[in-house]
């Protein structure tokens, strides 16, 4: 895997280009000197408050219900330490390498805003880990989403202090000989560093970016495959009309009817189509309403994206150092707190699972001769061969499991921590799901197209368009035509790794080039 070097990494101005460049393959970073400086100078306001002798929040005192517990200054560096072993308390399966590179990079530049009171041998203890690709045991779960992601950020810090697990390379080994390896040393943590460290949404706000990663590649991939389902079934056009989406006025709306007029234009087949005698007035919402259910679920996916780039820069930790007339001052507040980044998760949920929704109903369609036209179950010689018959009925299944999995995560919220952290996210959850959700969307994607490529290859002597044409061409140096009943899982793992690998969509760049209303 090639690594992106020598990035620059200038607090607020991560763009979802570099997020996804980080969460794509390894990076190596550096920050300017002014977020140094940022850094030091809110470090020494940590220590001009701790000089004062006055309680100040997670700085000298306990921590949730204990913060009116005042902590001796000889005690502190303790304190940070058993901050973090006590909430290191994660459980699951570890996070992917791509989300935990992400986790880091969002809380460094975090830090580098320089309102969070911790020395630059901490930030540059993040960054060494980047760098060097030593990636943090992070179990899945064992998070709230409010007072920030305290435990996997929690298990991202033992690994800066020398303690817990890493994987190098693969491989799972201790942090202490990771460390060493690199020549790297652990970082014994001063005053409000711990706090610093694992307050805040980064891990939430990580996996939600994994979501809208995978939620704007499905849209694009089922663009394409619903594009080949019009031509396979011999959909009419007319539905794209730019002028009937204008009066609406919707951005998703006219972006998507635009992308399929360009799809199907030119295509044999459907020229083939519009001098045959054929009753039907118009066709199912399956085909028909494409732009205005996938125009829909581009303007949440949108939506989420803007609230996920916002808080990617954010800083999201507590309490924040601030310098008033009289001097620094730590005030407590609750940035950590991830209902945006709930929020968003849920409507990427609603998005995931309505593009495979619409994409298991054309997948129907096709394989009903008495709406599509064509072989019963896509197989010639049906009865004799199933066909398609049961690759719809997973299709089935998984768009109905994505309807429970969809439920608001938002919503369930519990108290914790003896009732002082009364309202909680429940981020971190809304935002695994999504990636769950996804292999089921791709999966139902993969079968569409499948079924949408048998179809247009029944329509012998007649192309499809120039774009359809390639994404044919693409499935069928993967995939076979399906002539007689065969073991059809292959094909269907097969269909959906192009949906995953964006192989569908690298091709043909034009086609969402005014989608995304954030950069």
């Amino acid at each position: 895997m090639t690594t992106i070097k020598n990035l620059t990494l200038n607090p607020r101005q991560l763009s979802f280009e570099m997020l996804r460049g980080i969460y794509d393959q390894p990076v190596t970073f550096s920050l300017p000197d002014s977020a140094y400086d940022a850094i030091d100078a809110s470090h020494e306001d940590v220590r001009t408050i701790i000089a004062r002798d006055k309680s100040a929040y997670g700085i000298n005192t306990g921590f949730g219900l204990l913060a009116k517990t005042r902590i001796n200054d000889d005690q502190l560096e303790l304190l940070q330490r058993n901050l973090i072993v006590s909430h290191s308390v994660g459980t699951g399966e570890p996070l992917p390498d791509s989300v935990v590179r992400l986790i880091m990079v969002m809380k460094v530049a975090s830090l580098a805003q320089g309102v969070s009171g911790v020395r630059r041998v901490v930030v540059d203890g993040l960054l060494a880990l980047i760098n060097h690709q030593i990636t943090p045991h992070i179990p899945v779960k064992g998070s709230v989403g409010a007072s920030g992601d305290l435990a996997p950020l929690s298990h991202m810090t033992l690994a800066l202090m020398g303690e817990g697990d890493v994987y190098v390379d693969g491989q799972c080994v201790p942090a202490a000989d990771a460390l060493a390896q690199h020549g790297l040393e652990p970082i014994t943590l001063a005053a409000k560093e711990g706090l610093a460290l694992i307050n805040g949404t980064q891990v939430s706000t990580a996996l939600a970016l994994r979501g809208y990663f995978l939620a704007r590649d499905l849209l694009e991939s089922a663009t394409i495959v619903g594009s080949m389902s019009i031509d396979a079934a011999k959909g009419s056009d007319a539905p794209f009309d730019a002028r009937i989406h204008e009066v609406r006025g919707h951005h998703g709306q006219i972006e998507i009817a635009k992308a399929l007029r360009s799809l199907i234009k030119g295509s044999d087949i459907r020229a083939s189509h519009k001098g045959e005698q054929d009753d039907r007035v118009q066709d199912p919402y399956c085909l028909r309403c494409q732009p205005q259910v996938m125009g829909a679920c581009l303007d949440i996916i949108n939506q989420a994206g803007q609230t996920l780039l916002i808080e990617a820069n954010a800083v999201t930790d507590n309490p924040l150092i601030f310098t008033n007339d009289d001097g620094p001052v730590a005030i407590s507040g609750g940035n950590f707190h991830a209902e945006p980044v709930a929020f968003a998760a849920d409507i990427l949920a609603l998005a995931i699972a309505e593009i495979g929704s619409m994409s298991e109903r054309r997948v129907a369609l096709l394989i009903d001769a008495t709406l599509s036209g064509l072989p019963p179950f896509l197989v010639d010689n049906a009865g004799l061969n199933s066909g398609f018959m049961i690759a719809h009925v997973t299709a089935a299944a998984l768009a109905s499991e994505n309807k429970s999995i969809a439920h608001p995560g938002s919503v369930d919220s519990i108290p914790t921590s003896a009732n002082q952290e009364d309202h909680v996210s429940m981020a971190t959850y809304c935002a695994r799901r999504l990636y769950e959700m996804a292999q089921n969307t791709a999966t139902i994607i993969g079968i569409e197209l499948l079924a949408a490529g048998q179809g247009i290859d029944f329509h012998h002597g007649l192309d499809t368009s120039k774009p359809l044409t390639t994404a044919h061409q693409l499935l069928r140096e993967q995939v076979t035509f399906y002539d007689k009943d065969r073991y059809l899982a292959p094909d269907i793992e097969a269909a959906k790794q192009l949906i995953l690998s964006r192989s569908l969509t690298e091709y043909w760049q034009e086609m969402r080039n005014d989608w995304y209303l954030s950069k």
